[in-house]
């Protein structure tokens, strides 16, 4: 069964908007394009990306300057595995609302076109911006990743090891840290460092990652 989504306010106010300033031939009411950006979300958070799309297409001819419907159009790109058109929508998103939150993703979309020199940009953009921990952490990772794609295991090492220190109570971030610094010490063929960072990962969040078999491989 279908339930109910609400839209945060601020996304239900782009929408009228975009609605009022639609060309004739694109326009909708606010109501249905409420109902299709809150059926794309639905969709969305359950793995149905194509279903997604299909539901935001009339959002996005409507409202093309709503900066939520964008986002969510590139996050499906995303999912997608459509990295130019992703990357693309989610810099019209980051233009549109002045947000550096989805920066690790495009960063991680020129990673895989294999466009390094972007993912630098992108990298020191996020630093620049002071934007908050998570996204801080997703840019590292995936600049880390870079690095290593690039051959320079050293310098990946390097830019998660201050990062990585023990602690009592980690959060989501320190785990995909610990994991993400575990994979390129084993790649490094630093099998002690590797087996105590999975070590980690797997006493505190076992089911989540798949540490626990990483480790087994290792002992």
């Amino acid at each position: 069964s279908e339930r109910h989504f609400e839209l945060p306010k601020g996304i239900v106010e782009e929408l009228h908007s975009g609605a009022a300033d639609a060309s004739p031939r694109a326009r909708r009411s606010p109501e249905t394009l409420e109902r299709r950006m809150a059926n794309a979300a639905m969709a969305y958070e359950r793995d149905r990306y194509s279903d997604a799309l299909n539901a935001l297409k009339p959002v996005l001819l409507a409202a093309p300057a709503s900066a939520s419907a964008r986002e969510l159009h590139g996050l499906i790109l995303y999912r997608l595995g459509r990295w130019r058109a992703a990357a693309k929508e989610l810099r019209e998103f980051h233009v549109l609302s002045g947000s550096y939150d989805q920066h690790p993703v495009i960063a991680d979309c020129e990673r895989a076109i294999g466009r390094y020199k972007k993912v630098r940009e992108l990298w020191d953009e996020m630093r620049k911006a002071g934007v908050d921990k998570d996204v801080l952490t997703e840019g590292r990772l995936v600049m880390a990743g870079t690095l290593a794609d690039e051959g320079d295991l050293d310098a990946a090492i390097e830019l998660l090891r201050s990062e990585a220190k023990p602690r009592k109570n980690p959060d989501l971030a320190h785990l995909r840290t610990w994991y993400a610094l575990a994979d390129l010490y084993e790649r490094a063929g630093d099998l002690p460092r590797a087996r105590e960072l999975f070590g980690r990962v797997a006493h505190f969040a076992p089911s989540i990652l798949d540490a626990p078999e990483r480790l087994a491989a290792l002992l």
